[in-house]
């Protein structure tokens, strides 16, 4: 029984780790059609966000595997995948902002445009009855 449960963690461990690496490597051959800074980012963004935390897990269910339960490296181990996920998001859309606001020219079927209106300009108000 023992036996059978060591072989489905390591088909566990496989797959996050060869998925984690085919999702960086399907972002990484991306980047090269995408047209733009904008789209360049954005097609990085789902690698780091979910790519690399399937990484991450998958290492550690390897050390689990080996070595044995340790709470430290689980704490770690959670706290990576949260930084991962937000650092990832928070990251995305500040590299755009700075990437648009640095003058790089963007592709003209990119829509819409969000970064091309000042803040609050062409935003719908909300409609008021006064009745």
């Amino acid at each position: 029984m023992i036996a059978v449960l060591d072989v489905a963690l390591m088909v566990l461990i496989a797959v996050l780790l060869v998925g984690g690496a085919f999702w960086m490597l399907t972002a990484a051959l991306s980047m090269f059609h995408a047209r733009d800074s904008l789209s360049r980012i954005n097609v990085l963004s789902p690698a780091t966000g979910l790519g690399l935390p399937m990484i991450v897990v998958g290492a550690f269910l390897e050390h689990l595997r080996v070595d044995g339960f340790a709470t430290g490296l689980l704490l770690k181990t959670v706290i990576t995948v949260l930084a991962l996920v937000i650092v990832s998001s928070v990251a995305s859309n500040v590299l755009a902002r700075a990437a648009y606001l640095s003058g790089a020219p963007v592709d003209p079927r990119t829509a819409p445009q969000d970064l091309e209106r000042a803040p609050g300009e062409g935003e719908q108000v909300p409609h008021r009855d006064d009745h």
